[in-house]
């Protein structure tokens, strides 16, 4: 398990990224988009199948990964549809956490990064009812990576406070989980904004992203440089309001 202190891309005040996936069809303007953020991110084009139920099918078949490879990174993030979500979607237990992991397993494969955030997908998570930090565990322990958890939907949040996981990305948007805590227990949290106020409560080393819900739908392609000028502008007033401690 990946435990290093204080992480290289909170060391650079490192914080623009973004979930995964892109209203593009072309995979050299994807990854070229992605490449413009502070901390770039494997793509998912949703209009070339890289669906999360779809890709997971055929793990590590992803349209823009053998070009994203061929980049060098110091920082990466990448994500993979959780175990939760396929136990949701009927797979088996066992049979979901192998494809999960075979996923994972084939996108770091090659990969040229000093440092790797991982996110596992896990859209309806509140709803699940499963044991699903049992079911992260031994994902998260095969690989060395700093560790986080996507969640498009409303949930019992304090459960996420007190999991094993270092970020919590969710659509600050839509929620407010400052309520839910009084102290982040060591977590650092992903917004998903639309504006810049939807970042209740920054602390260094938290990241920034654009809403969580379906992002390929939210905005289209020709939109795409506009939303992230948004979240670098937002950044840099942040970088300037909360310095590192």
């Amino acid at each position: 398990m990946y435990t290093a202190g204080m992480d290289r891309y909170e060391q650079q005040a490192k914080m623009v990224t973004q979930i995964g996936s892109l209203p593009f069809s072309d995979v050299g303007r994807a990854v070229a988009y992605s490449l413009q953020h502070e901390i770039p991110f494997l793509p998912e084009l949703t209009a070339r199948g890289d669906a999360m139920l779809n890709y997971i099918k055929d793990p590590g078949n992803l349209s823009c990964l053998a070009e994203f490879k061929r980049h060098r990174f110091e920082t990466v993030k990448v994500q993979c549809v959780g175990p939760a979500t396929l136990l949701q979607s009927g797979y088996d237990e066992d049979d979901g956490i192998l494809r999960i992991y075979n996923h994972i397993e084939a996108v770091l494969d090659g990969l040229h990064a000093e440092e790797i955030l991982l996110f596992l997908d896990e859209p309806a998570l509140g709803y699940s009812g499963f044991d699903y930090q049992r079911l992260w565990e031994p994902l998260f322990e095969s690989f060395p990576v700093v560790r986080g958890v996507h969640v498009c939907g409303n949930m019992q949040w304090d459960q996420l406070f007190d999991a094993a996981i270092d970020i919590i990305s969710f659509d600050a948007s839509k929620y407010d989980i400052t309520k839910y805590y009084s102290s982040r227990k060591g977590k650092k949290i992903a917004w998903g904004i639309e504006k810049p106020e939807n970042v209740a409560d920054y602390r260094f080393g938290d990241l920034i992203t654009l809403p969580c819900g379906m992002p390929h739908r939210a905005y289209s392609e020709e939109q795409a440089d506009q939303r992230l000028d948004l979240l670098l502008k937002v950044a840099e007033a942040l970088r300037e309001c909360s310095p590192p401690s």
